[in-house]
């Protein structure tokens, strides 16, 4: 399996009018011999670092996902990986102290897949999304986590422990997208508990037509034109960052 992927990640609306920053992160890694891995991280809106906790979060993963690549040819276990989130944890407490402030300031949401020829693995914190093309049906694999109150979610950086979510499965699917939740009013259907169609098959359609492998450039440039654009905003103030995934 050969995988190419569009990507873009656009500031709101809403932290544009209040002077704010794109809170939102993500990073993609291929790492060969059909093993890719992305993550989308979104920073918490009332966290002053949150920008920081999101970044920190995908860069902290993919560095520990790529030494383990380049020793194992197997996923990691669950409790490889829910070893990693308490050293990220313990990470963002230590930078948290130096800055005399609290982990809660750098809330930040997880969303992550690792695909490899035998086996799927997802991870997820809070109301980011996970999506999967089989045929041609589109699974929601991660459906977002709101919290006990309304606009909550939860957090990497809750406490005792995060609510973390792993799941595994078969390599079924040949695309997949990952969405912060500023893309997710536009993505899914609540009241089906479903992802739209309408949505991803024009999405993906370009992805999937593409020649190559590796990060679409141009097709990049234009998501990221259409994640800015006023019917897009109209719809969504929150900062939106999507990975759109196909292989074969």
């Amino acid at each position: 399996m050969t995988w190419r992927w569009a990507s873009a990640s656009v500031i709101g609306t809403s932290h544009i009018q209040n002077g704010g920053r794109l809170e939102d992160a993500y990073v993609i890694l291929e790492l060969g011999n059909g093993c890719i891995i992305a993550i989308v991280s979104d920073g918490a809106g009332s966290a002053r670092f949150g920008a920081y906790g999101a970044w920190l979060t995908c860069r902290f993963l993919s560095v520990r996902l790529r030494e383990w690549f380049h020793k194992n040819s197997e996923l990691p276990s669950d409790q490889d990986l829910v070893n990693w989130i308490d050293e990220l944890r313990n990470k963002i407490s230590a930078i948290a102290m130096r800055r005399e402030t609290i982990s809660r300031q750098f809330a930040a949401t997880l969303a992550a897949i690792i695909v490899t020829p035998d086996e799927v693995v997802t991870l997820h914190i809070g109301d980011s999304a996970v999506v999967g093309r089989k045929g041609r049906e589109w699974d929601v694999i991660c459906w977002p986590e709101n919290g006990e109150y309304a606009s909550s979610t939860y957090f990497v950086t809750d406490e005792p422990q995060p609510r973390l979510n792993i799941t595994r499965f078969l390599p079924i699917y040949n695309a997949f997208a990952l969405f912060s939740d500023g893309v997710g009013d536009l993505a899914l259907s609540q009241h089906e508990h479903a992802a739209h169609p309408r949505f991803f098959d024009p999405m993906i359609r370009p992805v999937d037509a593409a020649s190559g492998e590796g990060r679409l450039v141009e097709l990049s440039g234009k998501l990221a034109t259409f994640l800015a654009s006023p019917s897009v905003c109209e719809r969504t103030d929150d900062d939106k960052t999507i990975i759109l995934i196909s292989g074969e």
